[in-house]
């Protein structure tokens, strides 16, 4: 029987980071790692832009590695069928019995894919490296591919797959609309057109083989797709053609024998596409747990409710990252989204509170529920989201101030009595410190009007 102080569950972003932040503020202490991957994910050169936003690249590495830089810590390369909260021990599918004093769940979240998933091969989801790996070998042997999805995983696909057909399935009205409005849609729509073209960086990234029995990796990070190469069958050197199907939904896949294109797929407009892989990028779902002594409290779709300081209605256990879902007050700036950026930020808070509770210290709510901050890039753009980014919570009592240059920068401010509540911008726009400022700070803009935004004023200067 193992029996260390702390148990991890997860080996994704916000396991990891979990992981680490215990083995900073106790290094004395024990600490065991479950992970069903020997790959595991680790943040990377960590950036702040802002107070609150940062940027970060992800490393995977083999857990031997891991371990070799934190002494205190070890790694189980197993799966957790039972928890027993009463007797604090944990039951693994390789029949190990571990003993815990604190536990933090960061199992993350599992694609949802479309419901002909289990029916067809051709089908592949997109959600982790190993996946993803699968995609690039099946792909290059395809002609024409259906992507279904609208999020940012979706996005970049469309954008960086070369050499092949492409028909983008999505429910909404806009492209990419996860994460951004029809105005920035309508900036993003010239690099459907416009693929990269230019050489592929050499991926400098460590790889590893991964052992057969590994059931799921963990989630993508940030910058999965950078150094990827994903080309079709073309022999040519072209990009894509890209076709977006609006407001559409599949609702029927048929096999096709001896054809070049072995799926017929129907859309609910009545539409019939043929291809050679459905790619299946719909978002993810909580994974599901385990077997427990006493219930642990989910939410509707299945997420483990924590509070303001990450502990479940369980003692001594603790949830971070996808697999749990925030169940406290909430700030106004601030809602949960499923993304890397809140994975890194929920793992290393729920290891200060642990360590916390543990030494009998006031733990204070990290800053970073304040306002909801993420830095991506789509279509080749550099993209940041602060505050209410979209108007949410705010229904319709709010205005918005665009300015866009086409081929440069889309910018858009979300106010509410002459109130900043958000932002959205893309390109390199330096508005990043201003805008967060702005929206934590809740300064009245109503003397400046329309000229917050613009391009002859430097108003940064006045609120950085």
């Amino acid at each position: 029987m193992m029996d260390p102080i702390f148990v991890v569950i997860g080996g994704g972003i916000a396991g990891v980071t979990c992981v680490e932040t215990l083995a900073f503020f106790e290094p004395e202490k024990s600490i065991l790692l479950i992970s069903e991957s020997s790959l595991i994910k680790t943040v990377t050169n960590l950036h702040a832009i802002t107070k609150v936003l940062t940027e970060f690249d992800i490393e995977e590495v083999h857990t031997d590695d891991f371990v070799s830089k934190h002494p205190n810590v070890s790694v189980m390369h197993d799966t957790v069928i039972e928890i027993n909260d009463e007797d604090h021990m944990i039951k693994t599918q390789l029949n190990k019995i571990i003993k815990y004093q604190y536990l933090c769940i960061c199992t993350g979240a599992e694609p949802r894919l479309i419901p002909q998933a289990n029916s067809f091969k051709e089908i592949i989801g997109i959600r982790d490296t190993d996946s993803i790996e699968y995609f690039i070998e099946r792909i290059k042997d395809a002609k024409r591919v259906i992507i279904v999805g609208n999020g940012g995983i979706a996005s970049e696909l469309a954008y960086k797959i070369k050499n092949i057909d492409i028909h983008w399935v999505i429910k909404d009205k806009h492209i990419s609309a996860t994460f951004v409005d029809p105005g920035a849609a309508e900036f993003f729509q010239p690099s459907l057109k416009n693929q990269q073209t230019e050489d592929e960086p050499v991926s400098r990234r460590m790889r590893y083989k991964e052992e057969d029995f590994c059931k799921s990796g963990a989630a993508l990070g940030p910058d999965w797709y950078r150094n990827l190469v994903i080309r079709g069958a073309s022999k040519l050197e072209i990009p894509s053609e890209i076709k977006v199907h609006y407001e559409s939904e599949i609702t029927d896949v048929i096999k096709v024998d001896h054809s070049e294109f072995p799926l017929e797929v129907l859309l609910n407009s009545g539409e019939k596409i043929s291809c050679n892989l459905i790619i299946s990028a719909t978002g993810v779902i909580a994974r599901k747990h385990f077997n427990m002594k006493n219930p642990l409290v989910l939410s509707e779709i299945g997420e483990i409710q924590v509070n303001e300081y990450m502990q479940t209605n369980l003692p001594n256990i603790y949830a971070a990252g996808d697999v749990c879902c925030a169940n406290w007050p909430l700030a106004k700036h601030w809602f949960q989204m499923k993304l890397w950026t809140q994975a890194r930020q929920m793992g290393s808070y729920a290891a200060r509170c642990i360590t916390g509770h543990m030494n009998k210290e006031e733990v204070l709510q990290d800053f970073c529920f304040e306002i909801f901050t993420h830095s991506t890039k789509l279509f080749g753009y550099k993209v940041i989201l602060l505050g209410l980014f979209n108007g949410q919570k705010l229904g319709r009592n709010y205005e918005m101030l665009i300015r866009m240059t086409k081929g440069h920068e889309y910018i858009k401010f979300v106010l509410e009595d002459n109130r900043l509540q958000g932002a959205v911008l893309i390109g390199e726009t330096d508005l990043e410190e201003m805008a967060e400022n702005l929206i934590l700070n809740q300064i009245d803009l109503s003397s400046y009007g329309d000229d917050i935004l613009n391009p002859d004023i430097d108003i940064e200067d006045y609120f950085d």
